[in-house]
């Protein structure tokens, strides 16, 4: 039975449907042209634009595709990313509402090299602001690029090649995207523009409403044109917000398990409706989070540029570009989590993986609701310095030196030093609680009591909050490239037929940093319920959470509370510090992954004819020879600690042990472009390649890593491991491609293409079950430990084996005995269950750390290994039109993409699955009208629903899919003058939703809110 998601086929039969239309309509006649007159006729704007980039695709080798500023300092979109989704075949994954990162042909950001003016570009993305509860503890260690970083009013052009070629460094198997800015002396005079934005964001609740863009160019050269020089300066502001619904983890388990009654899950008295068959995957949730995000960006670039050109013959050029981009989020949550047994459960009718649709608890007193406050901070940078130099030697032979040094940095920026900063705080008001999720949206209703451990006045406010947990993270990564090519390019007769050859010499060294720190407040267990309001008085305020919600239904969060977790961790953390609660360190990370990589190419390019058809020939090869090594300092853990119920800590110790290792590898990589006009206008290609993509740094990194588990580990949970391995190898891939381009008026083409790739050297993981650093497990259940005592205990008593239960037994054990300790639960327990005021006080008061009787921890550790192959293919088609002149205009893509490499989401929780990220199928078409000043796009972008990571929530091994997304945006534009335009951009015009999920579409990881946002602006050019 296939696992696909429902209507995607359905979906993909409508958009060939409407693909097909747009290709069939532009074989229509072109209008006649006016040629009155024999003058040169200059195309701007947008059609002039489009010619650009479709002479680029016309006269390259290979395939290319490319998008061209319509006008100096005039980008088509205001993201770069944005525009590269319109190029057939590539799609990007969006940062609250906003275009990142670049997936090519299916391939992944990390999978793309990109560079800017033909230089390899470091990459630095610590992916904390936009995302989910993962984000909180992001680290840096992939090599995608994140193009939101960059200002397009800077950038002159975007080529993507496709296909491999011996001149063009290694690192991109999906494609290599060069980012080209403006130079001087290819635009002689004095020239310029100014540009000044409002961006009105519908989304704001607190904040700025209209926020500023501003950027300027300006460009000169000397009356003889041997000198020049150009500027450019960007600086922009956007503040957001959006609300969300999120969920930590979905468990998976098979209906046996999940039905017995000695698993904790539910018990004799739980009603259970639709039960799944034994031995079917079922997926349950642990908690449901409801957020209000307010977010901030702050994105300031810079270039400078200058040229020197003494003879026609030779030009340096000396650039400098710098890119800064400052995020904050502020972030609150309302938090629905499960003690267990449940009281009601209701199954869909998945049968693959069925899914609790429904639950309900009813406590034995009242347990705490959740109010969780974070503040996320990041600042990137950019850096890059280059020096080219260009000598045409003679008629024939031309040189080229090109060194440049780069530097990208992702680092914490908020106000306290770090990434990302948590308190976690609650209200223990809840007597009862439900979810619902059959609407597709969680939908959370309580029953609150304040009498009990509140303050007793019969409403949720501040007075009822009291302090958990106070966590920070402080995460960094950066790399630096150094980077020296001479290329050569020898003409060998006078029909365009050459050699080009080069050597290619490139340096990196990146650094990935994390420390997190912990601090006991109040505890798990809320034991001062009242002292936010004591110690953070006014610093917390009351909102209604439900009501931000426009496209959903949240269900009881009318009362909700927020705060800046800054000014709230520094308040709180005092009082608690003062008490004689330290700030621990539980995680220290220190990476250093250096590649060392020497190139050396060769390349004939051949043009002539075959039975009267133009044809050409590029052919090459590229040696590659590459050297690793990796470093890491490991903080090591002295215990991890049993906090409550599925709470553990890890304590660590001062010491540091120094890791290192090493590898290399050497790669010859063939390239072959070949192309033959059938007819002027009718072009086909036929390209085959090896391209290579090195791992990711994460991969390289040879620290062994110890988590903690999820739950008890006697009550399933799993605890994990990680290491690294320098020595592996690149991914690999032979690439066939074809296609035929029709181009049947001057703004006017179709195409077609099929890809393939075989892919060998995929990174699977290789696991092992072991201990790490001697660590023992408190929670194992063993005989003769405290748990194992516990467990032997609840039995004896009729109790449900449960992480509260066993926790608070295993906890009294520790303190009082196996005798008292019965004692003091017996006298808290009755109906079934445990008074929820003992649980809490007990989770409050106790630890338990870990001693001689419990057993050393079983790690599932895992590590990368070259162990998999795979094949991708597909098809891109496009159409490209306009209308004569009418001033009306259409382009349009789709891409169909398929591979091998795809996940079951059936699979046994317990194997793990290897799978490619980001292959997903993709459209676009845009409507263009360009006459008598006025300039407009429609453009529609659609992408397919994707996989975006594997292995998610430990030993569940869940996938995270992002479900399928359009947008729908609006450009206007009307030159009041031939310097002065004003325009109109609409940007998410339909609001469309983000929504990412686990093995079904239920199991929901994060349902965000998008809304759309609208730019009025003028600019002004001489």
């Amino acid at each position: 039975m296939s696992n696909r998601q429902p209507g995607r086929g359905l979906r993909r039969t409508a958009l060939l449907a409407t693909a097909s239309t747009l290709i069939m309509g532009a074989y229509a006649p072109a209008f006649a042209q006016d040629d009155a007159d024999d003058d040169v006729v200059v195309v701007t704007g947008i059609r002039g634009s489009l010619m650009q980039s479709m002479d680029v695709k016309r006269e390259s080798n290979g395939i290319v595709d490319a998008i061209s500023a319509e006008d100096i300092g005039k980008f088509p979109d205001t993201n770069l990313a944005e525009s590269l989704q319109r190029i057939t075949g590539v799609s990007i994954d969006r940062v609250n509402g906003e275009g990142s990162l670049v997936t090519a042909r299916g391939f992944g950001a990390s999978f793309n090299l990109v560079t800017l003016n033909g230089r390899t570009m470091p990459t630095a993305n610590v992916a904390t602001v936009g995302g989910d509860q993962q984000a909180d503890f992001a680290t840096g260690s992939s090599r995608a690029f994140d193009f939101s970083n960059l200002a397009s009013e800077g950038v002159s052009g975007l080529e993507v090649y496709k296909t491999g070629r011996a001149a063009i460094p290694s690192g991109g198997i999906g494609a290599t995207v060069n980012i080209s800015t403006a130079r001087p002396l290819d635009n002689p005079g004095v020239r310029g523009t100014l540009s000044v934005k409002g961006v009105f964001d519908t989304s704001v609740e607190d904040g700025d409403e209209l926020t500023p863009e501003i950027a300027g160019l300006y460009s000169w050269t000397n009356d003889n044109d041997t000198l020049g020089a150009a500027v450019f300066g960007s600086w922009q502001r956007r503040d957001s917000a959006s609300v969300s619904a999120t969920s930590n983890n979905w468990n998976i388990n098979t209906g046996d398990f999940f039905l017995d009654t000695a698993n904790g899950r539910i018990n004799g008295s739980t009603v259970v409706t639709n039960p799944p068959a034994g031995d079917q995957l079922v997926s349950y949730p642990n908690d449901s989070r409801y957020h209000l995000a307010e977010a901030t960006r702050e994105r300031l670039n810079g270039q400078a540029v200058l040229q020197f050109r003494p003879q026609e013959n030779f030009t340096a050029t000396v650039d400098y570009t710098y890119a800064e981009n400052k995020l904050e989020e502020q972030r609150t949550d309302q938090t629905n989590w499960f003690n267990r047994p449940f009281g009601e459960v209701i199954f869909d009718d998945n049968p693959v993986v069925g899914t609790t649709v429904y639950l309900q608890e009813t406590l034995n007193g009242v347990k705490d609701i959740g109010f969780e406050q974070q503040f996320r901070g990041s600042k990137d940078t950019l850096e890059s310095l280059g020096l080219n130099a260009e000598w045409e030697v003679s008629d024939r032979l031309t040189l080229s030196l090109d060194a440049h040094t780069s530097k990208a940095e992702s680092g914490p920026d908020a106000p306290n030093g770090t990434s990302s900063t948590l308190v976690s705080m609650g209200a223990p008001v809840v007597a009862a609680h439900s979810l619902d999720i059959r609407s597709g949206f969680p939908v959370q209703r309580y029953t609150l009591d304040d009498m009990l451990r509140g303050n007793g006045n019969g409403v949720l406010d501040v007075g009822d909050l009291g302090s958990q947990i106070a966590r920070t993270n402080t995460s960094f990564q950066g790399q630096d490239v150094d980077e020296l090519r001479l290329d050569a390019s020898w003409d060998l007769d006078e029909i365009g037929s050459k050699l080009d050859f080069g050597v290619n010499w490139r340096a990196s060294e990146m650094t990935m940093r994390r420390t997190q720190t912990q601090q006991t407040l109040g505890d798990w267990g809320i034991n001062n319920p009242g002292d936010v309001q004591q110690f953070a008085p006014g610093v917390v305020s009351e909102y209604c959470l439900s009501c931000l919600y426009d496209d959903f239904e949240a269900g009881d969060a009318r009362i909700a509370f927020k705060a800046n977790a800054v000014e709230l961790y520094s308040l709180l953390s005092a009082a608690y510090a003062g008490m004689g609660n330290p700030v621990n360190d539980t995680g220290r990370d220190f990476n250093v992954v250096e590649e060392d990589i020497f190139a050396v190419y060769g390349q004939i390019t051949w043009e002539g004819d075959i039975g009267g058809m133009p044809a050409n020939l590029v052919a090459g090869v590229r040696y590659e020879e590459t050297d690793v090594s990796a470093l890491a300092e490991v903080a090591i853990p002295q215990n991890i600690i049993w906090q409550a119920d599925n709470d553990f800590t890890i304590a660590l110790t001062s010491d540091v042990q120094p890791v290192s290792d090493s590898g290399s590898y050497d790669n010859l990589l063939p390239s072959m472009d070949f192309s033959l006009e059938f007819r002027p206008d009718v072009i086909g290609r036929v390209s085959f390649s090896e391209t290579l993509a090195r791992p990711n740094f994460g991969d390289l990194f040879v620290a062994d890593d110890a988590n903690t588990p999820p739950r008890p580990t006697a009550l399933g949970g799993i605890a994990t491991g990680s290491s690294g391995n320098a020595g592996l190898l690149p991914l690999v891939s032979k690439n066939f491609d074809v296609s035929l381009e029709w181009y049947f008026d001057d703004a006017s083409y179709v195409s077609i293409g099929y890809f393939d790739k075989r892919v060998r050297n995929f990174i699977g993981v290789g696991q092992t079950t072991q201990n790490l650093f001697g660590l023992r497990d408190p929670s194992s259940g063993a005989a003769g430990s405290r748990s194992g005592d516990a467990l032997d205990a609840l039995s004896g008593l009729g109790a449900d084996p449960t992480d509260v239960n066993l926790f608070t037994m295993t906890a009294l054990i520790d303190q009082f005995g196996l005798t008292d300790a019965v004692t003091m639960f017996s006298a808290n327990f009755s109906g079934g269950s445990l008074d929820q005021a003992f649980v809490d006080a007990t989770f409050g008061a106790y630890d338990v750390v870990p001693d001689a009787n419990d057993p050393l921890f079983a790690f599932e550790v895992t590590g990368p290994i070259n162990n998999r192959e795979g094949n991708i293919h597909g098809i891109e088609a496009a159409v490209q039109h306009f209308f004569g002149d009418t001033g009306f205009g259409v382009a349009a893509n789709y891409t169909m993409v398929e591979g091998d490499v795809g996940i079951d989401v059936g699979a046994d929780p317990n194997v793990d699955q290897f799978a490619l990220e980001g292959l997903s199928d993709s459209a676009n078409a845009t409507l263009i009208y360009e006459k008598y000043g006025l300039s407009a796009r429609l453009a529609y972008n659609w992408r397919g629903d994707f996989l975006a990571s594997t292995n998610r929530s430990g030993g569940n091994r869940n996938p995270v899919f992002v479900d399928e997304f359009e947008q729908l945006d609006l450009n206007i534009t009307y030159d009041i003058t031939d310097n002065l335009a004003v325009s109109f951009e609409g940007i998410n015009l339909t609001g469309e939703n983000l929504r990412t999920y686990s093995r079904d579409y239920s199991n929901f990881w994060f349902i965000q809110e998008l809304e759309p946002r609208y730019l009025v602006g003028a600019r002004y050019k001489f």
